[in-house]
């Protein structure tokens, strides 16, 4: 019951967001993206709102830009205690050179780790449960108290992403996602004109990244997201499916 009560969220505060949310995608939509993202940390949301980032392969983008903007502004980063020590070095790495000064780790629950994945073996056995005490509510404590939080998602990585919107309600929260309309070659532009240092494993084949045990090299032909939870119909860790549901009544744990 403590974890319901901890991320209950009044449904006329959801209503708010959505129809927040709703107006800034329409008014965001024609604008540059630092423009935007000058606006939503800025105007918007002063002081309410945080950049979610994986530190993965593509994140260096989308932290690039949010520095240009203010180096300031909250990063959290979700340590589920399976990442890959090359993405701590890397998130070192790119803190470091942008500047950032505000970065968070967010990790799992000690408590909830002992009892529900004793023996670190639950992503084979329910890997959406374990995405949910390891990654799903980590972010949502990190994220409370904040009424935005920017996502660096793009449409073109497909399936569910393939048409969100600018602006969208996460719960009682507005999700900003700035890169949506931008393609690979843009990404990869943008990371050529600014020297922006690739992940390491990207050489090494893995085109997404995330947890260890979750994460496979990608081949030629493939798109960059079938190497996570390669063999299931997982293709989600949840923070962008069930972080509203999550608060709202615990579910996944």
């Amino acid at each position: 019951m403590a974890l319901l009560e901890v991320f209950a969220r009044p449904l006329e505060l959801v209503d708010l967001a959505t129809s927040h949310a709703e107006l800034l995608a329409r008014r965001l939509a024609p604008w540059r993206t630092r423009d935007m993202l000058d606006e939503v940390i800025h105007h918007e949301f002063p002081g309410g709102i945080a950049l979610v980032s994986s530190f993965g392969a593509e994140s260096s983008v989308l932290l690039h830009l949010v520095a240009s903007v203010d180096r300031a502004t909250p990063v959290i980063f979700v340590d589920t205690g399976k990442i890959f020590g090359s993405t701590h070095r890397y998130r070192d790495e790119i803190v470091a050179r942008l500047g950032l000064t505000d970065v968070r780790v967010a990790k799992p629950d000690p408590a909830v780790l002992m009892v529900q994945d004793e023996g670190a073996g639950l992503w084979m056995r329910n890997p959406d449960k374990c995405c949910a005490i390891r990654k799903v509510a980590p972010l949502s404590k990190a994220l409370s108290g904040f009424e935005a939080w920017i996502s660096g998602r793009k449409r073109y990585q497909g399936m569910v992403r393939a048409e969100m919107p600018i602006a969208e309600a996460d719960g009682d929260r507005v999700k900003i996602n700035p890169l949506a309309n931008w393609s690979k070659a843009d990404v990869e532009s943008y990371a050529r004109l600014h020297d922006l240092p690739d992940h390491p494993l990207v050489a090494d084949g893995f085109r997404s990244i995330g947890c260890m045990p979750c994460t496979s090299r990608v081949a030629e032909g493939e798109d960059d997201r079938s190497g996570r939870w390669r063999g299931s119909n997982k293709t989600e860790c949840g923070i962008h499916l069930g972080l509203a549901a999550f608060e709202r009544d615990g579910s996944g744990i």
